[in-house]
């Protein structure tokens, strides 16, 4: 039985008579010259009260004791309604119109039926069908109901993307989908996904609410660290922030550096148990982790760094406005994102792309003019994995006027890859789909034109052997990956090692074959674009921006990395603050070092070695006049080392051989 039908049977029996009570409406006579059906002498039923007809809400309170009357209503009713089968009474116009009010009531008061009920209530519902017994089971599973209430907002985002999505700013961030396991929900279900974790939850203490991450009973208690955020400034609408250190936590920061060079990683673990959410050494001892391939101790350890950072949040900073903004430069600012930078990759290699796209939103609404991290070389890539066709073609197309996204490689081919996929989905109008068929065609064409040198490596990772004209042709030969600058060559390496996959479906590349060979048959017919293009790619790459390396390291990609310079190279690069902005504002220093080792020569550190009470500088002066003493201290110097290198080879002993008093043996072995 429905629950529909229920609600009316409730509400039937609620205007039946009671017993000992006579009807206080209008009896229906013979001479009225009409007859009822069966239903309607049943809604017809003695009114115990008039003033039901008018109200439709009952307090709650009294519903258990009205639907006990109605159980023995209910009986009386069917015993003369078996009575009354042969002879079926009349009754007037104005009689019918009001049983016709009493039976549609029940509609009016379905929310009181779908509350949970008392205890009496529960006892009763065990005699209802099996069906319904199911489906109040289902009821008080919370999890399916969230998952039920998420599913429809989805739906009525996609039915209604033409109002929702074009109200809201292209970088608006969803507080759901930074959780990943409400992705994982979708995918694989709540039971699959929590397991056992549910009645954990509930025992555990000291917890608060947090958005980025979600705290583990494994985790140290959290203490205030001595980090805060304060707002800097606000111009036209935009609020500009900043973490601060306060000066216990800058001493735990020196400590951290020593530790840092020391080079050894058991410092940094020795400091982490005195001070459990240092956000610098849980980044860098989650890049020790990960190379040890120990992953998930390595994304814990990134969980910490949001959960600290989040829990010294401004009270007006927002993660979803889109209008909060935080300045690379400031050392105290990186932490957070190069923690959500790091958090985002392990969310890819996870399976949740649509939270990983969401973290890349977040990351460059922190900092959309400059991209500190240059994430707009993944964006796409994360669009297209997670299926966001439309964020991603709505994102080209207001951003290319001021940002020419046309020039990167990765929005130049995905942005027709996208229109493509849009273009197979049955569920538009013809109308769209065959303008997205247009703009897939010409875009790709474009970008084939631009970086002809992108799609022969790309072909390879995907096992596919071009045709004879393509693979003899020059144009996408080998002499177009040879001639284009280092920064360009980065670019086109990044993109290819990264979205290859994405590029393997056969309709993908049976589309793609198409647009080549129009190429060149416009490569063949020299037509200026071609030309037009081959200029720009001369004058610009000439070299790569800072943050276009500091993406490359991080998302260490095999391809790009190899292309990097040699002044990047170079210079030694921390987990904690990868090649860092040469326009950094520091706000604090860290102070000088009594012992400078490091400015000691090579030799006299290989004789410390040997001789540890050996010093070539001999005293620290405390005088100040350097100029005057610096012959005589040369002097002391080479003096000093002559007479440890006299030493030296004074105690060297030379032990001589063992003598053989019988060369000829005896002849035996032992």
């Amino acid at each position: 039985m429905s629950r529909r039908a229920l609600r009316r049977l409730r509400g039937e029996q609620r205007g039946q008579q009671e017993p000992g009570l006579g009807e206080l409406g209008p009896a229906a006579g013979p001479e009225s010259g009409q007859q009822r059906p069966e239903g309607a002498e049943r809604g017809r039923s003695g009114v115990s009260n008039r003033f039901e007809l008018i109200t439709s809400e009952e307090p709650e309170d009294d519903l258990p004791s009205k639907e006990e009357r109605a159980v023995t209503r209910l009986k009386e009713h069917n015993v003369a309604e078996r009575n009354d089968e042969e002879s079926v009474p009349e009754e007037t116009e104005a009689d019918g119109q009001r049983n016709g009010e009493e039976a549609e009531r029940p509609d009016q008061t379905p929310v009181l039926s779908s509350k949970p009920r008392k205890k009496k209530k529960k006892r009763k519902t065990k005699k209802a069908s099996a069906g319904e017994t199911l489906e109040d089971n289902d009821l008080e599973d919370i999890d399916s109901l969230l998952e039920k209430i998420e599913d429809a907002n989805g739906i009525l985002q996609e039915t209604q993307s033409g109002v929702i999505a074009d109200s809201r700013p292209l970088l608006y961030i969803e507080h759901r989908n930074l959780n990943p396991e409400n992705e994982l929900k979708r995918y694989f279900g709540a039971r699959a996904v929590l397991g056992d974790q549910r009645p954990r939850q509930r025992q555990r203490q000291y917890v608060r609410s947090t958005w980025l991450t979600v705290p583990k009973n494994t985790w140290p208690r959290y203490s205030k660290t001595g980090i805060a955020m304060q707002l800097v400034e606000t111009r036209r609408g935009v609020q500009y922030f900043t973490f601060e250190h306060h000066r216990e936590y800058q001493q735990v920061q020196f400590k951290f550096l020593d530790a840092v060079e020391s080079m050894d990683p058991n410092n940094i673990v020795l400091l982490l148990q005195m001070n459990p959410y240092h956000v610098d050494s849980l980044l860098q001892l989650s890049d020790v982790c990960r190379m040890q391939e120990d992953q998930e101790m390595a994304r814990d350890l990134i969980e910490r760094v949001l959960y600290s950072l989040e829990c010294a949040f401004h009270p007006v900073f927002s993660l979803t406005s889109g209008s909060c903004r935080l300045d690379y430069r400031r050392p105290e600012n990186r932490a957070f994102f190069l923690a959500l930078f790091k958090h985002l990759m392990f969310l890819e290699k996870r399976g949740c792309p649509r939270t990983a796209l969401e973290f890349c939103k977040l990351i460059l609404s922190l900092d959309p003019e400059n991209d500190p991290l240059c994430v707009l070389l993944m964006i796409d890539f994360l669009s297209l994995r997670a299926r966001e066709y439309t964020f991603l073609t709505r994102m080209f197309q207001e951003w290319e006027s001021h940002r020419n996204l046309s020039q990167l490689p990765n929005f130049a081919f995905s942005v027709p890859l996208a229109y493509f996929f849009l273009s197979q989905q049955e569920e538009r109008s013809e109308l769209e789909l065959s303008q997205a068929r247009e703009r897939a065609a010409r875009l790709i064409q474009l970008a084939l034109i631009m970086f002809p040198s992108v799609l022969m490596p790309l072909l390879d990772h995907c096992s596919v052997q071009p045709d004879a004209r393509v693979a003899s042709h020059s144009f996408f030969g080998l002499n177009a990956q040879i001639s284009q600058p280092p920064a360009l060559n980065q670019l086109t390496s990044l993109y290819v090692g990264r979205t290859h996959s994405l590029w393997k479906d056969p309709a993908v590349m049976a589309w793609l074959e198409t647009n080549v060979h129009e190429v060149l048959r416009m490569v063949d017919t020299r037509d200026p674009l071609v030309e037009e293009s081959e200029l720009k790619r001369k004058m610009r790459y000439q070299s790569a921006p800072r943050n276009i390396y500091r993406h490359v390291i991080l998302s260490e990609m095999k391809e790009a990395t190899a292309a990097l310079p040699l002044e990047v190279t170079s210079q030694p690069v921390m987990g904690f603050d990868p090649l860092p902005p040469l326009d950094s504002i520091i706000s604090y220093t860290r102070p000088e070092r009594t012992n400078h080792p490091s400015n000691e020569s090579t030799l006299s550190l290989f004789f410390r070695s040997l001789l540890p009470n050996f010093n070539l500088q001999g005293d620290v002066r405390h005088d100040g006049d350097d100029e005057a003493g610096a012959g005589q201290d040369l002097n002391q110097g080479v003096n000093r080392l002559m007479a440890a290198m006299r030493d030296m080879l004074a105690n060297i002993q030379f032990q001589e051989p063992p003598r053989d008093d019988n060369p000829e043996g005896d002849g035996d072995w032992d």
